[in-house]
């Protein structure tokens, strides 16, 4: 198996940058497992108030931790660009997820000059199939 590509950022340096440079993100206290040159791994520990009815971890929480994965990803490659900026998620939920941690895995597509595009699993811990589905794409920030 080659050797995995040493990544812009660390997963450490990505965890830290995050929380600083959006705040909102604290609520998911996501956890950085893995980070590296096109791929990111990231766990959302499991929180009661992830829970909407019936028990299931809500959509808005799945979502931020699509973006985030895929804040890493472009990090993963670029560095530090902290005014990357979503442009476009689309979200397909695939089944309903367990009251448990999520992880998700992040791969990215192509990274260009404007535009990043990146695939995003996520699964209930412990769980072989995913639970959700996303396509996203960051804009790169322009050079002034």
């Amino acid at each position: 198996m080659p050797a995995a590509a040493i990544a812009a950022v660390t997963a450490a340096a990505f965890q830290a940058l995050v929380r600083e440079a959006v705040p909102m993100t604290r609520i998911l206290r996501p956890e950085v497992e893995r980070l590296e040159d096109g791929f990111v791994r990231i766990r959302a520990p499991f929180d009661p108030d992830f829970l909407r009815p019936g028990g299931t971890i809500s959509g808005p929480v799945l979502m931020a931790l699509a973006d985030i994965t895929m804040y890493g990803l472009v990090m993963s490659r670029a560095g530090a660009v902290e005014l990357a900026v979503t442009t476009h998620l689309n979200m397909a939920f695939l089944r309903r997820p367990a009251a448990a941690a999520v992880v998700a895995e992040g791969r990215l597509l192509r990274m260009g000059r404007r535009l990043a595009f990146g695939d995003v699993l996520l699964y209930s811990e412990g769980v072989a199939d995913p639970v959700a589905q996303a396509s996203v794409t960051y804009a790169m920030p322009s050079e002034a």
